[in-house]
């Protein structure tokens, strides 16, 4: 099987015996040149999309009464203007309402007569990667996300729908006396999908609080299998939770998470729970969130790193986190397990805890339109800049340490502000139904279309 056709199946899973089901990723019709056709069919099934060729009107007819998944098509009026207002009908007639990305000549883009407030416009010369983008961005907006059998065409209810009035806080607040007399604050950064980020959010944002606020910062790497925060900082096997509990099986001897913990050149300290994903036994869930919750006495702030799984550590560590921040990357794959995600945190109780922070900002997928799908608030924006982390990890620094002056780093900062401060992010300014969204004149649009057009 083929990397996109996995990706392309229905994706199932569980939650507290309910199934959920997200719906196959979409089919992309494209009506290009061969050579044009072939660059951005493979750019697309790299993201994990079907590509499907047609030449006319007739071949889209016949593609979307067979393909219901067909979700966006990709048109050229500069080759073929008339062949492309009949493929245009097509997409509108029986009920229809697809969304085109229609490459015009550069000359009559401020003066088109067709299109609709879904579609998007781009000129020659352009690159693959570059349509990539805007089809993604076109895709989250459109493309349906099934959660419990119910299809919400990409318009998932934000923070105050279906139901979320009953879901506050069931996991129940905790007393200071209850987390063992501290009021320092936890903090879980998770993404049921990997490779979203969840390290680099959760150093650099613990490396903002403890240099650039004053606070006291501990961060804990909880994925016992992946996990990485110590070689990122240039720990070299720092002393873990698992061999200090069976230290203390033997001798009898206990120690605070604090004396465990190993410190940083930052002065962040860092608690790894085992340095293999064997022999993990002694780090029973129970204990493992009552050290945690221990640890509040004797810091400002812990920072857990979480592995992509919903396993008995995971969730004891959920129920005891003040806030979840979910990193997401704008594109189909990360949005559907931040989905995921959402429901499972609403069964828990724990859907009012939950904000993301959208890495990659900056790729022309708008972070309202990912806060829109995913039906919940982002608490930052962080644009890209991999390069940079990756030169801060090699010297065993977080980049808030090493490029301070950088401005994603000033986007870490804000987050760092807004964790503290408990002001409003950037998605909790009030949400706009999707009406509103798209109102106004078409002129208007394609203004702001024409401000795009690279």
């Amino acid at each position: 099987m083929r990397p996109h056709d996995r990706l392309n199946s229905d994706l199932r899973f569980r939650v507290a015996g309910r199934a959920v089901t997200v719906v196959p990723r979409s089919v992309v019709a494209i009506a290009l040149p061969r050579p044009e056709f072939l660059e951005v069919d493979e750019q697309l099934t790299e993201a994990g999309y079907e590509c499907m060729a047609i030449q006319s009107a007739t071949d889209l007819d016949e593609l979307l009464a067979s393909r219901p998944d067909v979700n966006v098509a990709i048109l050229d009026c500069e080759t073929d203007f008339d062949r492309t207002l009949e493929m245009y009908a097509v997409l509108h007639e029986n009920g229809r309402n697809v969304p085109a990305l229609i490459l015009m000549p550069s000359r009559s883009l401020g003066r088109m007569g067709l299109g609709g407030v879904r579609d998007e416009y781009f000129t020659r010369p352009y690159s693959a990667e570059s349509l990539r983008w805007r089809v993604e961005a076109m895709l989250i907006r459109v493309e349906n996300v099934s959660v419990n059998g119910e299809v919400a065409n990409g318009m998932v209810g934000g923070p105050q729908e279906a139901g979320d009035g009953a879901e506050v806080d069931q996991g129940g607040s905790r007393s200071p006396d209850e987390a063992g007399g501290g009021d320092g604050k936890i903090v879980i950064v998770f993404n049921p999908k990997g490779g979203v980020g969840k390290t680099t959010i959760s150093i650099n944002v613990g490396a903002a609080l403890q240099i650039r606020k004053g606070q006291r910062v501990l961060l804990v790497d909880c994925d016992t299998i992946t996990g990485h925060i110590a070689a990122s900082l240039g720990l070299e096997r720092p002393r873990t939770l698992a061999d200090a509990w069976r230290e203390d099986a033997k001798t009898g001897v206990s120690e605070t998470v604090s004396q465990i913990a190993t410190r940083h050149s930052s002065g962040i300290s860092v608690l790894v729970m085992a340095q293999s994903p064997l022999h993990t036994e002694v780090l029973e869930p129970k204990r493992v969130a009552a050290a945690i919750i221990g640890a509040r006495r004797f810091y400002d702030w812990v920072i857990l790193d979480m592995h992509p799984d919903y396993g008995p550590l995971n969730q004891a560590l959920f129920a005891q986190a003040d806030k979840i921040l979910v990193p997401v990357t704008p594109d189909v794959p990360c949005i559907r397990a931040a989905v995921q995600f959402r429901e499972v945190a609403a069964e828990l109780g724990l859907r009012e805890r939950l904000a993301l922070v959208i890495n990659r900002a900056n790729s022309g997928v708008a972070a309202s339109d990912v806060e829109r799908v995913i039906g919940l608030p982002s608490l930052a924006r962080i644009r890209s800049a991999g390069l940079l982390f990756v030169r801060a990890a090699d010297e065993g620094k977080a980049a808030v340490e090493r490029f301070p002056t950088a401005k994603v780093v000033g986007e870490i900062d804000g987050l760092a502000n807004r964790l503290m401060n408990a002001a409003p992010g950037a998605g909790d300014k009030p949400r706009m139904s999707p009406r509103s969204r798209i109102a106004g004149s078409f002129r208007a649009f394609l203004d702001r279309l024409g401000a795009q057009v690279s």
